[in-house]
Parts: structure tokens; sequence; C-alpha cells
């Protein structure tokens, strides 16, 4: 099911190379054929939507919108544990990225120049929520929560339908709770053109975030510049630092949790202790007998998981670095002593407790997390995300003005832009 890799310096790099043949590459066939849905939707509109959400979907939902009796009534009639569920969710998920909130200033320097920054949030973005057989309403919180916080205008949401043409109810529930202003029944790269290019139904917003398939997400890459994106995210994974003091049942159920997203998704174990090794492969063997997604789930770890056994704690924590996975657990007796020698992670889950799913579900932090090595550069979605900074320059007279106009037209000329010069010479000021 789970391959053993022994660390010797060439064994473990042959199998991390073979991880990033599922990383989400340019592939020409798949992004051509984007590109025709794109560009159809952008000329064609609601038109185009339409036939690639039959194509593709199954059939038409009723109304393309949904609308807020509907929501309501979902809510309604949700179930009182999952509200209650997300309702603890959502408390946590607010009270971390409230944190997050950033504030401009102003800066009076003494040659006479006042410097403003402007913090203030989108008006309008759109979150991509996965729906009908993999429909992922903790999405809905992790997205719509920090854009909120941000002071977004307006949040839109676009999931897929049903086979049928109906609606995932639990989306629902979550949307009305977090306060989404509209939802559309569209999915996939076509729901990101109605976004990026707006429809005659759909509204045009100023940012897409939010995971989805490769066609989705390439299209999210292709649209980058006529809208913004939160990040070009691929299959999903973890990575699991242990010592002989991990609890191998914990290390299996979480290795187990990720390699259910997907056949692609990641799974990696990387251990000083062979005994460790061995009672997990023993506890993922008597795990996932009884899971209903067991054949995706011995897929993943057959092709891309892997249990990689090396010297000691510090051998592994440098291969995490260098992996830079979505998510990192630390299972280790001394796990406070290795945290400052982490480096790169999307997430990091410290202690055998800090299951990888609290993180995607309630305890507070985001799930929307780089992947594919991107971790090395950038981190996950936040409060920050849905913000624009802009700023603004008065100049008064005095001194002080007359030396910053002074090297502005030198600087310009070295650089040979007359115009900029001539510019700043204008503002010579007359004794």
């Amino acid at each position: 099911m789970i391959r053993k890799i022994y660390a010797d310096g060439t064994s473990e790099f042959e199998f991390l190379k073979g991880l990033e043949q599922r990383n989400i590459e340019s592939n020409k066939k798949i992004s051509d054929a984007v590109s025709e849905i794109l560009e159809a939707v952008r000329t064609e509109g609601d038109a185009a939507v339409a036939r690639f959400t039959e194509k593709f979907d199954g059939a038409l939902p009723e109304a393309v919108e949904v609308s807020r009796d509907v929501i309501n009534d979902a809510l309604t009639e949700a179930d009182a544990d999952y509200v209650d569920a997300l309702l603890n969710a959502i408390q946590n998920v607010t009270e971390y990225h409230e944190k997050q909130k950033e504030n401009g200033y102003i800066l009076e320097r003494e040659n006479g120049a006042i410097l403003g920054q402007t913090v203030r949030g989108l008006e309008r973005v759109g979150l991509y929520v996965p729906g009908g057989t993999a429909a992922y309403p903790s999405s809905v919180l992790m997205c719509a929560i920090p854009a909120k916080i941000a002071g977004v205008k307006e949040i839109v949401i676009v999931t897929p339908p049903m086979k049928d043409g109906s609606y995932n109810k639990d989306i629902l529930v979550a949307a009305a709770l977090c306060g989404v202003d509209r939802v559309f029944m569209i999915g996939g790269a076509q729901a990101v053109a109605a976004l990026a290019y707006g429809t005659e139904t759909v509204p045009k917003v100023d940012k897409i975030v939010g995971p989805g398939n490769i066609y989705v997400t390439t299209a999210k890459k292709l649209l980058y510049g006529v809208v913004d994106i939160d990040m070009v995210a691929g299959p999903s994974e973890i990575l699991i630092v242990a010592d002989g003091s991990a609890n191998p049942k914990f290390i299996a159920a979480d290795l187990m949790s990720q390699a259910e997203h997907d056949v692609l998704a990641s799974a990696v174990l990387v251990t000083s202790e062979e005994s460790v090794a061995n009672a997990v492969i023993a506890e993922l063997r008597a795990q996932v007998a009884g899971l209903s997604r067991r054949d995706i789930i011995e897929k993943s770890l057959s092709d891309y998981g892997g249990i990689i056994i090396c010297g000691d704690i510090g051998e592994a924590v440098a291969l995490a670095n260098l992996i830079a996975p979505e998510h990192l657990e630390l299972q280790t007796a001394d796990a406070d002593d290795w945290i400052p020698h982490l480096k790169n992670y999307g997430s990091l889950f410290i202690g055998s407790l800090s299951a990888e799913a609290l993180g995607d579900y309630s305890a507070g932090i985001n799930h929307t997390l780089p992947t594919s090595g991107s971790a090395r550069f950038t981190g996950g979605l936040s409060v920050r995300h849905f913000l624009k900074t802009v700023t603004s320059l008065r100049c008064t007279p005095g001194e002080g003005f007359e030396k910053a106009r002074q090297a502005a037209e030198i600087l310009a000329k070295a650089e040979g832009l007359e115009g900029h010069a001539q510019s700043a010479a204008s503002r010579l000021q007359e004794e």
C-alpha cells in the first residue's frame, strides 16, 4: 500500500522527484480546452455557461442563482448538530483572522512631503466552492470569513450543481451563516470565466479564491491579470516528521485523511525509527478497511505515499524544508527544539493532538494553503488576500521640498527620461 524508503542520499530524492509528476504543470491539452471555454464565456456569456454546465455537470439547475428564500430555508431545515459545528468553527476562524487586520498610516517628513498609505477591502470577490460528490462547505468558511473581516463589499459563491441539477444544502447553510451575498449554481472553468468577465447574470469580480480541480486551477491561472487570484494550488499533501515517541495510530489516520482527497494527493512520513514505520504500515492496513473512500486512499498511498526512514530528526527536518509541504506535522518528544529549524510549510501542526483535520475545519487557521513546494515563497489564504494598499503624496513648499525636487530631476536625467525631469523642474520654487 505504501512504500518504505531508506534515506541514503539517493533513494529519498528519487522518491521526491516522483512526487513532482503530480504537480500541475502546463498541460497543453488541458490549457487549450480551458482556453476555448474561457473565450466562449467571454463572448457568449450566460449561453456558454449553460452549455458547458449541461455538458460537464449533467443537468442545468432550475435557476442559476439560488434565491435568498432557498438559502434561508436550507438554514432553517439544517441538522442542529451540523449548524452548531459550523458556528463553533466560524467563531474560531473569525477570532483567528481578526488578528490579521492591517491599518494605514500617515508619514510627515521634514522635507514637507506627507506620505500616506490606505488599506481597504476589495469591492467584490468570487469564491469557488467544490460541490456535487466532493462538496466542501468548509471552504465557504475559510474564504468568506477573512473576506468579510477585510471589508469586502460583496461576496459571490459559484458552486457546481449536483448531477440532477439540484444544490448542495450544506454549502447553502454555510453560505447563510457566513453572510455570503449571492450563490450561483455553476462550476468548472466556465464558472471561473463568468466571475472574471461577468455575464448577463453573474457579476464581474475583482478576485477569485478557493480550491478546484485541474480545469478550475488552469482557468484561474490563465485569467490572472483579468482578475486577481489567491494562488495556483495543486493536489493536497501532508508530511509528518516523527520520532519513537509518536503514536502510529494517529500518524496513520492523518496520512489517510489527506490521501482520501484525491488519487493525486501525497501523504509522506519521515521518521528516524523503523519500528514506527512498521507500526504505521500495520495501522494503515487496519484503519483503511472501514473507510468509504478506501480505493482512493489506497491508490494515493501506493502512487504518491511513502515512509522515509532517515538517520535522525535533523535529517527529517532538512527534508521537510526541501519539500515545503502544504501540511507539516511535527510529532516528536522535543518538538519545541525543532520548530525554529522548520522554515517551509503552509501550516505547522505541533504535537500528537494537533490533527491536520482540525486545521481543515474548526481550529481557526485557514485551510487554503500553498502546495507543490510553493510554501517556499508564499503562505496560506488570509485577510491580506482581500485587501489592497493604495498610497498618497502631498507636498508643501520649503527647503526640504526643493531638495527632493532637485533629486528627482537629477535622477530622471540619469535615466534619460527628460519628460520626468521636466515635470520635476517645473516645480522649481523661485526665491
